[in-house]
């Protein structure tokens, strides 16, 4: 051999480390982070999306995956509709029961500042309108805020 020829090698490429691309288990988690309104009790939410508007299945799950829905709540939100809401077969929504209107948190940390001036209205006409109805049934007093206390 020559010195200082080059000596033969065979071309072998150097193995490329390959990092593997981790794929999420659940993409729907990875897409849309659990926001605040996640931390909330998942009955809790139903019951606040449920006073705004009537919902169908489909549609009230929609809103609940862009909040934060876990896999097992998602599984017993017909337990939770059944608690909470009545369905109306004809358009197949579910409507809040009027009994949780007092449950109702106005300053509920879901709602928008829309959805908190449609709050209000929905509130004061079922709450108007039950009023009327307890009035001539003398069943019950009316509610009133601190605003219409004497003072």
């Amino acid at each position: 051999q020559v010195k200082g020829a080059p000596q033969c090698l065979p071309d072998v490429v150097p193995k490329r480390k390959r990092t593997r691309l981790k794929l999420p288990a659940n993409p729907l988690r990875t897409t849309h982070k659990p926001s605040h309104v996640s931390q909330h009790p998942y009955r809790g939410r139903v019951i606040h999306l449920l006073a705004l508007k009537n919902y169908k299945k489909p549609e009230l799950l929609a809103r609940l995956y862009r909040d934060g829905i876990y896999r097992k709540d998602k599984d017993c939100l017909a337990i939770v509709l059944q608690q909470v809401a009545t369905l109306n077969p004809k358009d197949n929504t579910y409507a809040l029961k009027d009994y949780l209107l007092k449950d109702i948190q106005r300053d509920w940390r879901g709602y928008d500042g829309a959805d908190k001036q449609l709050l209000e209205l929905i509130l004061s006409r079922k709450l108007n309108s039950s009023q009327n109805a307890t009035s001539t049934g003398h069943s019950e007093s009316p509610v009133t805020s601190e605003k219409d206390a004497p003072s």
